[in-house]
């Protein structure tokens, strides 16, 4: 257990930053899911739409240092190019 006020102030704010990442990590994975789902119903049109949103969210959270950018850039492409398959 933390003793020293700096090492306590520094765990209240570990929670913090462990709650803000987990918050942007789970909306960017529902928002991907459901990039997916349109994929598997083959559905263009809903797909397109939700692709436009997971972007967004995906380079937000990179954006935030939630995660890597190049891992941002990767799952970017990798949607939009299994969204571009379906047309």
């Amino acid at each position: 257990m933390a003793n020293l006020p700096s090492a306590e102030k520094a765990n209240r704010q570990r929670l913090r930053h462990r709650e803000r990442n987990l918050y942007h990590l789970t909306t960017m994975r529902s928002c991907i899911k459901r990039v997916r789902s349109a994929i598997s119903a083959k559905d263009g049109a809903a797909a397109k739409t939700a692709l436009g949103a997971a972007v967004k969210l995906i380079d937000k959270t990179a954006q935030k240092g939630v995660i890597d950018k190049k891992t941002a850039a990767r799952k970017i492409s990798r949607l939009t190019l299994a969204v571009n398959a379906l047309s």
